[in-house]
């Protein structure tokens, strides 16, 4: 969320060394699905806006668009919901409920339903006295919460830190969370905003959550996708020795299908997000999408990177005033890359080799463009590789190395 936090968030381990970290067997790949923040916000009149309200009947047609239009065919799995989707007070037994006019059956009805369509339910809630939005966040009732969300048939947590207490909430809060959810013996996925904290140490919070919240929160905007990218190419050889399966890194929302991103833009979020090896979720309306946007996030050769399970986290290996590339090590052998331009006034040519891809473990590859589908060629080390990019627009290709008696044969003539 982008309210204020209430205190510096801080994380120590140095007095919680008999607490076990996470291990719950889940998130192999990164986790993929669809939240309702970044488009819907905390719209709660249903009164007057009924189709766009955060209410049960918001979820069920998202979980419907999400299993019939293809997108758990690809591996979005999980219908999120965001803040807002509380009763203001707990009940007499000081459990959380939500509302009962926008949730008038409950959210284990609810569950059970988006369980029908062979999908995942998650929800959301605040490490505090109060969720950013102001409705009652977890603090005090970590235990009895959790289990509550393991009787609804939940499958994932993902946890905010607003109105947090100090550096012993969350702390011990988070740490608290990630050990109640295993103690409820149901898979559910942590996944934990840490966002705004001074100096985190990214690999101890990977030991207790699955998917980490790393920067700021995305906005329906260009500039902010360009914000937050470069923030991850600045902090990447932190994070990718931090990142990996179980424990992933989120660059918040994909925002392909909203309002702002062109075509060219869509296209490279997707790339570079999965690239980054980024959790997947998508926040838009898949009710009344373009079909282009459609198609670019159902790319299932882009979708394979992200999902490869070797889990390493891509990295920009170049950068000048137009172009930057990321690499990312794959299985088998396998690259990917995508070559990124920001120009803005026209489409420019990139030339580049597998040697300056980093792209050197053999020295014959096949290498293929993942958005036009299509095989460019089989390429040696110096091999020039020249492509077209579009304004703000990408080329992302995987390179596979050859069969091993070419392979060798090439090694013996020294190519």
């Amino acid at each position: 969320m982008d309210l204020a936090k209430s205190a510096v968030l801080f994380f120590t381990l140095s007095s919680l060394s008999l607490v076990e970290g996470l291990d719950n067997g889940l998130a192999r790949t990164p986790p993929m699905g669809w939240n309702s923040w970044e488009r819907f916000r905390c719209n709660i009149d249903c009164e007057n806006d009924p189709k766009n309200c955060i209410s049960e009947v918001l979820y069920r047609e998202m979980a419907d668009a999400l299993a019939d239009g293809g997108f758990k065919q690809a591996g979005y799995e999980f219908i999120n919901m965001d803040d807002c989707w509380m009763s203001k007070a707990r009940d007499a037994q000081g459990r959380l409920q939500p509302d009962p006019l926008r949730f008038p059956n409950g959210l284990k009805a609810l569950a059970d339903y988006i369980h029908s369509k062979g999908l995942k339910f998650g929800l959301y809630q605040s490490m505090g006295l109060k969720t950013c939005a102001g409705y009652p966040g977890i603090w005090g009732h970590i235990e009895d919460d959790a289990k509550t969300y393991a009787e609804w048939g939940i499958d994932l947590v993902k946890m905010d830190s607003c109105y947090n207490l100090g550096k012993k909430l969350f702390g011990e809060g988070f740490i608290n969370m990630s050990r109640a959810l295993i103690e409820t013996h149901r898979p559910i996925v942590f996944s934990c905003e840490w966002a705004h904290e001074l100096n985190p140490n990214f690999t101890e919070i990977g030991e207790y959550c699955n998917s980490v919240r790393d920067f700021e929160d995305m906005q329906d905007s260009w500039d902010k996708v360009l914000f937050i990218l470069d923030w991850f190419a600045s902090m990447q050889d932190i994070l990718a020795n931090a990142s990996g399966p179980g424990r992933y890194n989120d660059a918040d929302f994909l925002i392909i299908g909203d309002f702002t991103l062109s075509y060219e833009q869509a296209q490279s979020q997707m790339a570079l997000w999965s690239v980054m090896t980024s959790q997947l979720f998508m926040s838009n309306d898949l009710r009344d999408i373009d079909p282009k946007m459609k198609e670019i996030l159902l790319n299932l050769e882009v979708i394979a990177v992200n999902q490869d399970k070797l889990g390493k986290m891509g990295k920009r290996i170049y950068k000048n005033s137009y172009f930057e590339v990321w690499t990312k090590v794959m299985e088998n052998g396998s690259y990917a890359a995508v070559i990124f331009s920001r120009a803005t006034d026209m489409p420019h040519n990139f030339t580049t080799t597998m040697k300056d891809l980093k792209i050197t473990d053999s020295p014959l590859y096949s290498v293929r463009d993942l958005f036009k589908h299509k095989d460019i060629g089989n390429f040696k080390q110096n091999d020039k590789l020249e492509v077209s990019v579009n304004p703000n627009g990408v080329v992302m290709i995987k390179a596979t190395p050859t069969n091993n008696e070419q392979n060798a044969s090439l090694w013996k003539e020294g190519k």
